[in-house]
């Protein structure tokens, strides 16, 4: 006769509930459910939840997960835009260019001197602790686009990607176009973080 091939010699099954509130909690997707996650250890502070929900303690809306040149990242967008500005530096050719990396291109843009608007709001905004924000790329924007549309309003939003001295990307959350946008031309702009996976 042969051994077995799995050999449990204890089984320990432990089983969380949540009070009627924290149940309300969670039909209504108020923060009290989170809280009482977390109290009774259900869920961590570093589990995500849905895509398009808020994640406590982190900042903003869940956007999923995108890779980066330091590995696998969650995205995290504000909740909220911070305003309508300017790309910057009309007719000056800077180098962030990159598509994928917007704090990269929030880096070099912020280092300008206040000469780009809006990465100067979204590199200025915090959340939750959090001040690690920055503009996104428009790769990072057409990421939002595909997975949390309804978080954003029906407008042309600016990527901190330059597209020439002239442009820089932009998205539009209506129909979902991307396009080069005139840098001296006010737009919406969101800022986005990321942490590893």
């Amino acid at each position: 006769m042969k051994a077995p091939l799995i050999q449990i010699k204890n089984l320990h099954i432990s089983i969380s509930t949540f009070t009627k509130e924290a149940s309300a909690g969670l039909l209504a997707g108020s923060e009290a459910f989170y809280e009482e996650a977390l109290k009774t250890g259900v869920m961590s502070a570093t589990e995500p939840p849905a895509l398009g929900e808020y994640w406590p303690g982190q900042g903003g809306i869940y956007a999923g997960v995108r890779q980066y040149p330091e590995g696998l990242c969650h995205v995290i967008f504000a909740a909220t835009d911070v305003g309508k500005h300017t790309y910057g530096e009309y007719g000056t050719e800077v180098d962030a260019v990159s598509r994928h990396d917007g704090r990269e291109n929030t880096a070099i843009l912020v280092s300008r001197d206040g000469s780009h608007p809006a990465a100067d709001a979204a590199y200025a905004f915090t959340c939750d602790g959090h001040s690690d924000f920055y503009l996104p790329s428009i790769g990072e924007l057409n990421h939002a686009w595909q997975y949390i549309p309804e978080s954003f309003e029906g407008e042309w939003y600016i990527s901190s990607t330059q597209r020439s001295a002239d442009t820089a990307y932009g998205m539009d959350f209506v129909d979902g176009w991307l396009d080069n946008l005139v840098k001296g031309n006010e737009r919406l702009a969101r800022p986005v973080r990321r942490i590893l996976r």
